[in-house]
């Protein structure tokens, strides 16, 4: 069915903003894909707040156009999912657990500030720990040290005390 002026400047302003805050951008082939299979994946990606639609190729020429991600436009062939995430890992990581469960769905390339990804360079990104855990290790890292500092000055006092039960056990 063919979208008539109005509909295409409405899909176009939707991907536009969607891909406006984004990090990372993936189109993918779901040729042979059910509607079940998709509506699974778009769950799956709203759960990890991935934008994911099925748009014409055309109009996503369009979006993209003066972005970052306008190394995507040679690649816009062929019936094409088109999916960005402000977190590179989670887009990365939702494309890639679907293709690993769906043969037919093949992650074509992603682009990330205004760098091509190849399908393997995304499966490389999607091994990486989400930005929560990154950033947890950082912080556990960082604290490492202070704690040990702490512990040490700590010790001082207690070593004392230690020493002053332990004499005043001897006189008893």
């Amino acid at each position: 069915m063919s979208l008539n002026l109005e509909q295409k400047k409405a899909v176009v302003a939707e991907v536009s903003a969607a891909i406006a805050g984004a990090e990372a951008a993936v189109v993918a082939e779901y040729r042979g894909l059910t509607v079940a299979q998709m509506t699974s994946l778009r769950a799956e990606a709203r759960k990890a707040g991935v934008y994911v639609k099925v748009v014409k190729n055309t109009l996503v020429r369009r979006v993209v156009a003066n972005t970052s991600f306008a190394c995507l436009d040679d690649h816009l062939k062929g019936p094409l999912a088109f999916a960005a995430s402000s977190d590179p890992v989670a887009v990365a990581k939702v494309l890639s657990e679907f293709a690993r469960a769906n043969d037919k769905f093949v992650i074509k390339v992603g682009a990330m500030d205004g760098v091509l990804m190849t399908s393997e360079q995304l499966k490389a990104l999607a091994l990486l720990p989400s930005r929560e855990v990154l950033l947890a290790t950082l912080m556990r890292t960082m604290q490492a040290p202070v704690a040990q500092f702490v512990r040490t000055l700590n010790e001082v006092p207690a070593r004392f005390v230690r020493t002053l039960a332990a004499i005043r056990d001897k006189a008893q």
